[in-house]
C-alpha cells in the first residue's frame, strides 16, 4: 500500500484554492481542454472517443463507477499544478512538513537499552530539508518504503534524538505497520 504517496496527494488537494469540477460534463470539458482532444481523453480514461463526446454533450450523465473514478483521478492530477508546486516549494525551502502518524516504530539502540518496537502516535514537524528529500524521492519514482525511510530518518533526528540532545547511540529507526499517516505543509 502506498501510504506516503496517498498522504502527499491528500495534502496537495488541501492546497487547492478552487474546487475541481464535480459534474461529469464539467470534468470531461476540463480534461478535453487539458489534453487537447476527445481522443486523448479517451485513451487516458480507457473508453472510446464517442463515449467522451457523449459525456461532454451531456447525452450520458453518469459513467460506470470504474470510469468515473479514472475521470476523477485524471482531473485531480491535473488540477491547479502551479498551486501545488508553490506549496511544495515553500515546504521544501522554508516551511517544512508536519507528519502525523500512528505506526510501529522500531530502532537499533546500544546494548543495555530497549529496542523493542511499539506503536506510537506522533505529530512531528520536520524541517524543510526532509520535505525536499521527500518531494525529490516522489518525483524520482521512489518506492513507498524509500519514502518511509526518509520520514523515519526525520523522526530519528527531531523526535528521538531531539535535534542532537539525547539518544545519540540510536543508529536506525524504522517505520512499520502504519495505522494512518497524514502530511501537512
Amino acid at each position: 500500500m502506498a501510504e506516503i504517496e496517498d498522504a502527499i496527494e491528500r495534502a496537495d488537494r488541501e492546497s487547492f484554492t478552487r474546487q475541481p469540477p464535480k459534474t461529469l460534463k464539467g470534468q470531461i470539458g476540463y480534461l478535453i481542454r487539458q489534453l487537447g482532444s476527445a481522443k486523448a481523453v479517451a485513451q487516458e480514461i480507457g473508453v472510446t472517443a464517442d463515449s467522451v463526446n457523449r459525456y461532454r454533450r451531456g447525452a450520458r450523465k453518469h459513467a460506470r463507477p470504474d470510469v468515473a473514478a479514472k475521470i476523477n483521478d485524471a482531473v485531480r492530477q491535473r488540477w491547479q499544478p502551479q498551486v501545488r508546486k508553490r506549496r511544495q516549494q515553500q515546504a521544501a525551502t522554508t516551511g517544512g512538513i508536519t507528519v502525523e502518524t500512528r505506526a510501529r516504530f522500531g530502532y537499533t539502540a546500544p546494548i543495555g537499552t530497549t529496542d523493542d518496537g511499539r506503536f506510537r502516535r506522533l505529530t512531528v514537524h520536520l524541517p524543510p530539508a526532509y520535505a525536499q528529500r521527500l518531494f525529490d524521492a516522489r518525483h524520482a519514482g521512489a518506492s513507498d518504503q524509500q519514502m518511509r525511510q526518509i520520514i523515519a530518518e526525520g523522526f530519528k533526528e527531531i523526535y528521538f534524538q531531539d535535534g542532537g540532545g539525547r539518544a545519540m547511540g540510536l543508529s536506525d529507526v524504522t517505520l512499520n505497520d502504519i495505522d494512518y499517516l497524514d502530511l501537512d505543509y
